[in-house]
């Protein structure tokens, strides 16, 4: 019958280690019971992921639900309104705000498929592409296209803000009696847009100006026709009052 052999000697065993690892593990599980008493849920958040979630998963419109703020963290729910996850709760800067307005506006007048809301760093723009507004190599609007800035205007009036409406071409060279350039072409679109909102809408003249970019500042490369077609655009800037005072 074998028999344990005992150290008599008094030398190490093999099985020291042991101690040491169940005190490490103890630190361990000590430090995340730490972390996690310091933390708070954020249930309203939570209920917030979970619903963009499931609408995803439904194939429901969820954009507006769970649409990530880059500049401080806001998170917009369902109606526009907005979670502000910072702690004292921080007001919305006037851009956001201004952002999110235009954005529902678009939505509830079924404008999506023609303007695109963008963010700039001196206000938000509504920007529409060129071939809605005008037939190719015209500045001319298009009767189908007053419609629409008609509407707009309900978001111009609605505020006191400069607005700034930038005309932009793609890089193929124009050069006819009226457009010797891709600069007259886009400064021109500009123009009547202008004119529209002041002249047929009623708006105050004083808050608009009109400029012409040519080709010069491309949101796409122009080495595909989808990409030039994004370059060929109108944008209508509303300058953010927190832009006006910086």
């Amino acid at each position: 019958m074998a028999r344990n052999k005992k150290n008599k000697g008094g030398g190490l065993k093999g099985d020291e280690w042991l101690a040491t690892y169940a005190d490490t593990v103890t630190l361990l599980l000590t430090f995340f019971v730490l972390l996690y008493s310091m933390s708070s849920v954020d249930a309203q958040k939570t209920k917030s992921i979970s619903s963009a979630f499931t609408s995803l998963m439904s194939g429901q419109s969820g954009d507006s639900i769970m649409e990530y703020n880059m500049y401080n963290g806001e998170v917009p729910l369902i109606g526009g309104e907005t979670e502000d996850p910072i702690q004292g709760g921080e007001e919305l800067t006037e851009q956001r705000k201004l952002y999110n307005s235009i954005k529902e506006f678009v939505r509830d007048n079924n404008l999506q498929d023609v303007v695109e809301i963008v963010d700039d760093e001196r206000g938000v723009a509504m920007q529409l592409r060129d071939n809605i507004l005008f037939e190719t190599s015209s500045s001319d609007l298009r009767e189908d296209s007053k419609s629409i800035l008609s509407k707009l205007t309900s978001v111009i009036e609605a505020i006191d803000n400069p607005v700034l409406v930038e005309g932009h071409t793609d890089n193929r060279p124009i050069n006819t009696s009226k457009f010797p350039s891709n600069w007259e072409l886009s400064a021109d679109r500009a123009v009547n847009v202008v004119r529209y909102f002041v002249e047929v809408m009623g708006q105050d003249a004083k808050r608009f100006s009109a400029t012409g970019y040519g080709e010069f500042k491309p949101v796409a490369p122009n080495d595909t026709y989808e990409d030039m077609a994004k370059n060929r655009r109108v944008d209508i800037l509303i300058v953010t009052a927190d832009k006006e005072e910086s």
